[in-house]
């Protein structure tokens, strides 16, 4: 029982410097924001009363009531996010219903908004904490961005090495944040009690009700406090949900919502301090520590992002949604650590173009509001389809538990999109590019699959003809990588037409990947006797399993075969794409298609066949 205890408090604390560095860093530039004279929301107190009362009751009810109570049931096999959320929904529904397509393309939107998210985050973070030096010393100002590219290339840099060194220093850096959060709140409560009444959700509902069109723009500012909820969702593999949910009630949530009280206590005390509320919380004596504290924080949030981006990417991948790409893996003992080069690369130069291009955290916040936004409201369609085709609750059930939260992700959204042309249009386009890659990726796969099951032979037929008068036999075994319904490989009939012969012994392996995170070891593997020393065996991978070929021959020895790598041979036919005129997409996307398949990840590669093992034979598809 003591294990158990220590160990969810470990998990805890790593939940806190993990899962919630992104809505930790917040109150670094939320206030500030929504007050931004451009937005035309003076600062009274009952506009003040206002504002805090919609954060406090926002953080109540999208992230503790719709995140951490409803969401996270909705466990893909203990895995979260909207990738695992959208194949949940989409196995829930048949592949011929008409809901499959619009399923799937809410999922890739909810995702390619969360790259949006993931771009912004490390952007914003860093900037919002280093621009309390301008706190401290005006002069300081022409520094902030400089710096804040400086921290950003160093953190990006490091990921190759992985987290596993620095990550167990998360937690309690984490921790230290939270305490420092919930410390300043309670001194300012302290100093301004009436800062309380916005406990009352009446004071939010007065907000919205006189102030009209003002109080709708202020929306899309409020928002900014509720960044990271995905985040939480997104990591329930990781922790669990007793860790994640004990993180959030006993140090998120009560230390986040006595700063933002404590920031509202210091603005109805000190108006003048609306030009950067955070920093001034404790006076100029702080300024210089919370820089480094709220820099080290911001590091930590920007990190949890880039680590979900890499996770999300390996899952787009093995869903058929984007080409193969080098994934290593940083961690003996974690799993799920792992590095994307260019998926590294290519975040940090457009983190570079956001921070540079936009230079202050106000400027950014408009990007931050879509991206959040768009990916919540996504997450609320797809569990409505989970808890109604998946778990069979009653259609009154499942509309009144999502479409609550639905009017308020779509209120939160419209509010997000009247920024659209001072930074929200920069996760759009984003966005559009990732949307266009994965779906172009995804039907380009399928007219690939097409035209090969066209001119596909099958290979129990061929094999009984082959047999009539074989061709010689030579020592050792060939195995044959060959798609679901591909029929006989083509490598194989290059093999015939080429050297005119037959391994003793031939293996036709063809790998599935299911809607679900992780296969069992045990049913990983089918093997099927096909008569003349040939067999087909039938690999089942989840979209988070580590495909690993060598692996899965060590497997089939408990099935009776075995396989001495020295004497195996893998034939793989490497396919050349050709765009064809007047079929499948528009021309532009053919192109782009051929790009990336040229681009992709050889398959020997990606699962970890030994390349001294490896045969490729060419082939030509048209598409």
């Amino acid at each position: 029982m003591t294990d158990k205890k220590s160990s969810l408090a470990a998990l805890t604390l790593a939940a806190v410097g993990i899962v919630y560095g992104d809505i930790g860093t917040s109150p670094l530039y939320t206030l500030k924001t929504i007050f931004d004279p451009e937005h035309g929301l003076p600062l009274t107190e009952a506009n003040l009363l206002g504002i805090i009362s919609l954060i406090f009751w926002g953080l109540t009810i999208i992230v503790s009531l719709k995140y951490v109570t409803l969401v996270l049931r909705a466990d893909n096999h203990g895995e979260g996010g909207i990738m695992a959320l959208m194949a949940l929904a989409l196995n829930s529904v048949s592949k011929r219903s008409g809901w499959h397509f619009p399923l799937l393309v809410i999922g890739v939107l909810g995702a390619t908004m969360f790259y949006g998210d993931s771009v912004v985050t490390p952007a914003i973070s860093v900037l919002g904490a280093i621009e309390g030096l301008e706190v401290a010393a005006p002069a300081l100002e022409q520094y902030v961005v400089p710096l804040a590219v400086v921290v950003l290339v160093s953190l990006y840099a490091v990921q190759r090495h992985g987290t596993a060194g620095i990550g167990r220093f998360f937690g309690p850096v984490m921790m230290v944040w939270f305490l420092a959060l919930a410390v300043m709140g309670v001194i300012n409560i302290a100093r301004e009690p009436h800062i309380l009444l916005a406990l009352n959700p009446l004071h939010a509902l007065a907000f919205m009700y006189h102030n009209g069109f003002v109080a709708f723009v202020a929306l899309g500012a409020v928002v900014l406090a509720f960044t990271g909820a995905e985040a939480l969702y997104a990591d329930m593999g990781h922790f669990g949900k007793k860790p994640i949910r004990a993180a959030w009630f006993m140090v998120c949530f009560p230390a986040l919502a006595l700063n933002y009280f404590g920031q509202g206590g210091l603005l109805m005390a000190q108006p003048e301090a609306v030009s950067n509320p955070f920093f001034q919380q404790l006076g100029s004596w702080s300024v210089y520590p919370l820089v480094i504290l709220s820099t080290m924080a911001a590091v930590i949030a920007s990190q949890a992002t880039i680590s979900g981006t890499f996770s999300m990417t390996k899952q787009a991948i093995a869903l058929g949604l984007l080409p193969r790409m080098r994934v290593l893996h940083t961690s003996e003992h974690q799993i799920g650590q792992i590095y994307i080069p260019a998926v590294n690369w290519l975040q940090l130069i457009v983190v570079l173009i956001a921070v540079v291009g936009f230079g202050s955290s106000d400027k950014l916040a408009g990007a931050y509001g879509i991206a959040v936004t768009a990916t919540m409201l996504a997450t609320t369609v797809l569990t409505f389809f989970v808890t109604r085709y998946r778990w069979h609750l009653p259609l009154a059930v499942c509309i009144g538990a999502t479409g609550f939260f639905l009017v308020i992700d779509v209120l939160l959204f419209s509010a997000s999109t009247l920024k659209l042309f001072h930074g929200g249009w920069m996760p759009l386009l984003l966005g559009t590019a990732l949307f266009t890659i994965m779906l172009t990726w995804r039907t380009g796969r399928e007219l690939v699959f097409r035209n090969l099951q066209k001119h596909a032979i099958p290979l129990e037929e061929f094999l009984s003809s082959l047999f009539v008068a074989p061709p010689v036999r030579v020592p050792g075994t060939a195995i044959f990588l060959r798609g679901e319904s591909d029929g006989v490989p083509h490598a194989m009939l290059h093999n015939l037409s080429h050297n005119k012969v037959l391994h003793e012994r031939v293996v036709f392996l063809t790998v599935h990947i299911v809607e679900e995170p992780y296969v069992p070891m045990a049913e990983q593997v089918r093997i099927t006797d096909l008569g003349h020393q040939c067999f087909q065996v039938n690999v089942s991978y989840g979209f988070k399993d580590e495909p690993d070929i060598p692996a899965i021959l060590g497997l089939c020895s408990l099935h009776g075969l075995r396989f001495e790598m020295m004497e195996t041979s893998f034939f793989i036919a490497r396919q050349t794409v050709i765009s064809a005129p007047n079929q499948g997409m528009a021309p532009w996307r053919e192109h782009l298609f051929v790009a990336m398949s040229r681009n992709s990840r050889a398959a020997a590669d990606y699962y970890q066949i030994p390349p001294n093992r490896v045969i490729e034979l060419g082939t030509q598809v048209e598409i």
